[in-house]
């Protein structure tokens, strides 16, 4: 074996943690001060911990001015204490985000470095740092990776209590789970339980209750995660007579019918109303999890082909106490004490059947239930440390039973596959870089994406679908930095690991993605014109006055960053919509429920009355998207008072008067 993959080779804690703060910081911490906040979820969540910093009504959350009631609070707390930090800015909103990835690599290297040993919980940090899945979806304010970490801390807290004989830990589980409902809703208990029962009735555990501490565990539960759903419900009651699924204005259905019903039992039967989200097809669905794991899901085959060949003990450490496998074990304790090694394989063992349980009953769920791509976010860390503890020991070459469970072959074979994807990818690259030579630089790359509409625009990545060849040319730049590390980075692992330099091999791969995440940010970034309307926010406060008004024509969503920036500047004052206040077809969807309020702002305007204020009293702007743009000129035009002020990508900003 070669003397680098020595066990007593691993890098050293303070080393460890040294290259994770480079990654974090390079990966996650410089991307939160760009691009600016963005449209739709970004910015109209953001509004809703705005209005808590600033009114100090941490019960019910708005968003312009409309209660916004259908999610649990913590993402929007945890975001208002930072905008009261640090600002109201795009790096107080995602920083949350940011700090719930540190914490999902602490986890996970200390919960893989006792499973499977030092380099396993050095693995397991490089690979939530850098995988794909984690990457993308802390772009914009989503709280996934919130609610993995807090789902994460109750799992490892259950095993860890039960391992040790410390009961006091178990509280931090059901203090996890609370946090974790605080964080996403019912799913959170309903996951934690999902893989926490069966492990109890496998490993034989819940003979041992007392130690669950049931009674002061639900009580601590119930004191973290009861108070605000009561009082939200108390304070947010039905209005009227609500009758059926379907609100009126006046008549609407409270907090624990819209929050309880409609966003939990509602929506995994796929009757939510209204109907604004979409649900993956079957093969991409699980397919994606290659994409949302990679490059790590190149290793998974060898991990497939661990399990399989050691099926016949999958139960064999489950079930016993560390004095009944004593013997069994004699013969295999090389590298430490017997006990010392008994508790390690006990523990690995069952710190496998948990991780597995809780991420096959999560991925079932969400194949039933509706989904988005990142909706199984929270199971992306256990699989890459179950991964990543058998590629640690496929390099040191052991197993639980002290021979090697395969051969560094299938690490070879990963790694091939992974220089074979690098020298595709940098070769597509160039191939656009070079056909794109000629092309000018333009900074709007928005007006030059096709709209093809993939999903309707309710998956989150459906905007991806409308690159074009001439929008590569606003991509040189990190086109270049990606085509040359794809290209140099994965050959020089995959040579490294044909010359039995495993641990080189496996931090190349890491390397190589924390570059070509700064060239995927760089790329992010000069979407901005498409993306965020912060550029016509600026424009309005620029050349306007604190008493003019504006106007989003259609969904609030499509120009809430808009908002979000002119809040300040307009006195807090709600913007109005050219939409129906309260639809019958789902019009309004973001604030549909809210706008149903009897005391609701009157924010709500329809083609007429758009037309009728037009060019009267204090100036007026107003915003569309391009579905909608051609509606604005045909109820504006013939005002003679419409003058486009500022275009960027798919969206348009008008005024009714000239501008100075």
């Amino acid at each position: 074996m070669n003397t680098l993959d020595s066990p007593r080779q691993a890098p050293t804690v303070r080393m460890v943690w040294l290259l994770f703060a480079a990654i974090f910081v390079t990966v996650y911490f410089a991307s939160l001060f760009s691009p600016p906040l963005l449209d739709d979820v970004d910015a109209a969540h953001a509004q809703v911990g705005q209005h808590m910093a600033e009114t100090g009504d941490l019960i019910t959350g708005k968003t312009n001015g409309i209660r916004y009631i259908e999610k649990p609070p913590l993402p929007y707390w945890l975001v208002a204490g930072m905008f009261k930090i640090f600002g109201q800015n795009t790096f107080a909103t995602h920083l949350p985000n940011a700090l719930a990835m540190l914490g999902l690599t602490w986890l996970a290297w200390l919960w893989a470095r006792r499973a499977w040993g030092d380099r396993a919980g050095f693995y397991a940090g490089l690979g939530v740092l850098t995988s794909v899945g984690c990457f993308l979806f802390t772009r914009f304010i989503i709280p996934e990776a919130i609610l993995a970490f807090f789902l994460l801390v109750a799992l490892y807290a259950l095993i860890a209590s039960l391992e040790d004989g410390r009961p006091a830990l178990i509280y931090w589980a059901y203090a996890g789970v609370a946090l974790a409902l605080l964080t996403k809703g019912l799913i959170a208990p309903v996951f934690f339980l999902g893989a926490a029962i069966p492990y109890l009735l496998l490993t034989g555990q819940w003979r041992r209750w007392k130690a669950l501490k049931p009674v002061t565990g639900l009580l601590l539960f119930l004191l973290i995660a009861a108070p605000w759903h009561i009082v939200c419900g108390i304070i947010n009651h039905d209005y009227g007579h609500p009758f059926g699924n379907h609100p009126t204005v006046g008549n609407v259905h409270g907090f624990f019918y819209q929050y309880f019903i409609n966003e939990h039992v509602l929506r995994f039967f796929n009757q939510r109303y209204p109907h604004d989200y979409n649900k993956m097809p079957g093969i991409w669905y699980w397919l994606a999890h290659l994409v949302w794991i990679f490059p790590w899901s190149l290793f998974l085959p060898a991990e497939v082909a661990v399990a399989w060949k050691t099926r016949h003990s999958w139960l064999k450490h489950l079930r016993h106490d560390a004095g009944d496998t004593v013997d069994f074990y004699l013969d295999h304790a090389m590298r430490e004490d017997v006990a010392t090694h008994v508790l390690r394989v006990k523990f690995r063992t069952r710190t496998i059947w948990l991780l597995s349980l809780f991420t096959a009953w999560t991925l079932l769920f969400f194949s039933i239930s509706t989904n988005q791509e990142y909706y199984t976010f929270p199971v992306w860390p256990p699989l890459v440390m179950l991964i990543l503890g058998v590629v640690a020991d496929l390099e040191m070459r052991r197993g639980a039973n002290g021979r090697p469970p395969l051969s560094t072959a299938w690490l070879t074979g990963a790694q091939a596959v992974f220089a074979a994807i690098g020298v595709v990818s940098a070769a597509v690259l160039g191939w656009g870089l070079w056909t794109s030579r000629s092309l000018p630089y333009v900074p709007d790359i928005g007006t030059l994406l096709a709209h093809r509409a993939v999903g309707d625009y309710t998956l989150s990545m459906s905007h991806l679908f409308d690159l074009t060849g001439e929008s590569f040319a606003a991509l040189r730049l990190p086109a270049a930095l990606a085509a040359i590390t794809l290209l140099i980075g994965p050959l020089a692992g995959w040579l490294l690991r044909i010359k039995g330099k495993h641990l080189a091999a496996t931090i190349s791969i890491a390397l190589t993605m924390t570059v070509f995440f700064v060239a995927a940010h760089i790329a992010f970034a000069r979407f901005e014109p498409m993306l965020s309307s912060k550029q016509m926010a600026d424009t309005i406060m620029a050349k306007g006055s604190p008493s003019d008004t504006v106007i989003v024509y259609g969904e609030q969503s499509s120009g809430s960053s808009l908002i979000f920036y002119t809040n300040d500047f307009f006195n807090r004052r709600p913007a109005l919509l050219v939409i129906p206040r309260c639809g019958q077809h789902g019009e309004g969807s973001t604030l549909l429920w809210g706008s149903c309020y009897p005391d609701a702002p009157d924010i709500y305007l329809s083609d007429h009355t758009l037309a009728g204020i037009w060019g009267a009293g204090e100036r007026k702007w107003i915003f569309a998207e391009d579905p909608d743009r051609d509606k604005v000129e045909r109820t504006l035009a013939g005002s003679g008072h419409l003058y486009a002020v500022q275009t960027l990508a798919d969206k348009t900003l008008w005024t009714d008067r000239p501008l100075p």
